[in-house]
């Protein structure tokens, strides 16, 4: 198979655009809520299901005719749990502040159901490289859309936007003071849970106006 004719192209960008993994098929949203409180959260924990999503793909695309089908969901789980670890062990070495930033979260990378829905509909029934193709896309779509979320609700709830650098963030924007003296006060709702699913629904809203979905009644 050509790495990049029709299929893979279709392959990578249908979960972007017309079949987005948290947007269209609405999964994923716990981790989508709770990481995007600040940009380099939210594109380290995009990284790391990338990563996760890409390689348990393969790993499994490989192994898919040796897997006995009562047992599946043990192999699947057992995959995913060690690319996992790799991730959180990686993190502390080098990214320690952001390893206690993301704590938990990384680790619920395990039970995310994009990740084990991605390996039950696709790695198991297709080759390593089309699994790949499929993890990758399926990953970027996760990622567009947190990163987008985390953008509003650090820029408007916290007044940055901030950007990973090493162990620690890098505060590439805040907002001018001139904007504080004028009146302006960040919207603290929008650091808080309601104000997470504010704009998610608002980007999911957008989303589906974008690619002319219509909701059945």
């Amino acid at each position: 198979m050509e790495l990049f004719n029709s299929e893979s192209k279709k392959i990578i960008s249908d979960p972007i655009n017309v079949n987005n993994p948290i947007s269209l098929q609405v999964l994923g949203i716990c981790s989508a809520l709770a990481v995007t409180i600040r940009v380099d959260q939210a594109i380290i924990m995009s990284l790391a299901v990338i990563f996760v999503l890409s390689s348990s793909n393969v790993i499994l695309s490989v192994i898919r005719n040796f897997i006995p089908n009562r047992v599946r969901i043990v192999i699947m789980l057992s995959v995913i749990a060690s690319l996992v670890s790799v991730v959180d062990q990686l993190l502390q070495a080098y990214m320690y502040d952001m390893s206690k930033q993301l704590s938990v979260f990384v680790g619920l990378i395990i039970t995310n159901c994009i990740v084990m829905g991605r390996a039950e509909a696709f790695a198991l029934k297709h080759g390593p490289s089309k699994a790949f193709l499929d993890g990758i896309g399926n990953g970027l779509g996760y990622g567009m859309i947190i990163i987008i979320v985390s953008f509003f609700r650090e820029l408007f709830g916290s007044g940055t936007i901030t950007l990973p650098n090493g162990g620690a963030g890098y505060v590439l924007f805040s907002i001018p003071e001139s904007w504080y003296a004028a009146g302006y006060e960040n919207i603290g709702l929008l650091v808080l849970s309601p104000g997470a699913f504010i704009i998610l629904g608002l980007v999911i809203w957008f989303q589906r106006e974008l690619i002319g979905i219509e909701e059945e009644a």
